[in-house]
C-alpha cells in the first residue's frame, strides 16, 4: 500500500479492518493446501483469530501451535493484527 493510502486508512479507523481481511486472505498461503482443505472458516474480529476446522486432530495441532500460528500470520501481513486465537471444531 502507498503511504497516502495507509495514512488515510489509519486516520479513518479502517486500517485494522483491512489488516484483518488480509489475514483471512493469506491463510491458504501460510497454512498450505491440506490445512486449508480441512478449514471451514477463518475470521479475525478485534484481534481474535477464529478458525473452524473439520478435523479433531487438526484442531489439537493448531491449538498446540497457536503462538507460532499467530506469529506467522502477523508476519505475513506485516503488522500485529492478531493478539490471540480460538480453534473450534
Amino acid at each position: 500500500m502507498t503511504d497516502a493510502l495507509v495514512a488515510y486508512l489509519r486516520e479513518s479507523g479502517l486500517e485494522q479492518s483491512v489488516l484483518e481481511v488480509q489475514v483471512e486472505e493469506v491463510w491458504p498461503q501460510v497454512m498450505g493446501d491440506i490445512v486449508t482443505k480441512l478449514t471451514r472458516s477463518v475470521e479475525v474480529k478485534d484481534g481474535m483469530l477464529i478458525v473452524r476446522v473439520n478435523s479433531a486432530a487438526l484442531k489439537t495441532q493448531l491449538f498446540e501451535n497457536r503462538f507460532e500460528l499467530v506469529r506467522k500470520l502477523n508476519e505475513a501481513v506485516g503488522a500485529e493484527v492478531i493478539k490471540d486465537c480460538r480453534i473450534l471444531g
